[in-house]
């Protein structure tokens, strides 16, 4: 990599997260889901089977990437959603619809001004524990799964950001 970009550890988000996830992001058929960070591909597959969308992982890892590859093989799914192995720094991101994460708030905020220049209006990000820093999410969520309580953020483009002068509320894009 050499960019002195983090690597954010993989933490698979259990099922009943990643549903809930993608229905707060009210996903439509067809629509194109984008996950970074795609891990062990249960968002791509839950995506394509359960909401029928569209869906792109992108995985810097070779042996989740190829994990991903046979999950989608695996399910006869490999029609309707594909894996990018590389880093999603470097990944267009114009046609999604819906971009999922689970990765740190660092990574979050660092990859903000991507999803500000790339989201097109009406797109969704959704973020399960980690919020993004300098925005204002739609809704936050919390799901108890076992002994366990995750976050989910959901945000829609245009942004909402804090004005720092009035504590109003400005929208971007």
């Amino acid at each position: 990599m050499g960019s002195g970009r983090l690597i954010v550890p993989f933490v698979p988000s259990p099922d009943l997260v990643v549903r809930r996830m993608l229905t707060l992001a009210e996903i439509k058929a067809n629509e194109v889901v984008y996950d970074l960070g795609a891990g062990d591909g249960r968002i791509l597959s839950s995506a394509v089977l359960n909401f029928g969308a569209k869906a792109i992982g992108v995985e810097l890892r070779p042996s989740r990437y190829q994990e991903i590859l046979e999950r989608l093989e695996s399910e006869q799914i490999r029609d309707s959603a594909s894996v990018i192995r590389g880093d999603f720094h470097d990944v267009a991101l114009v046609d999604a619809d819906v971009v999922t994460l689970y990765l740190l708030t660092s990574v979050n905020t660092e990859i903000r001004p991507k999803l500000e220049r790339e989201l097109k209006a009406g797109s969704r990000v959704v973020s399960h524990d980690f919020p993004i820093r300098g925005w204002l999410p739609t809704s936050v969520e919390r799901v108890r799964d076992r002994c366990t309580t995750h976050e989910i953020y959901l945000y829609k483009v245009p942004y909402s950001i804090p004005s720092r002068m009035s504590g109003q509320t400005t929208l971007l894009r």
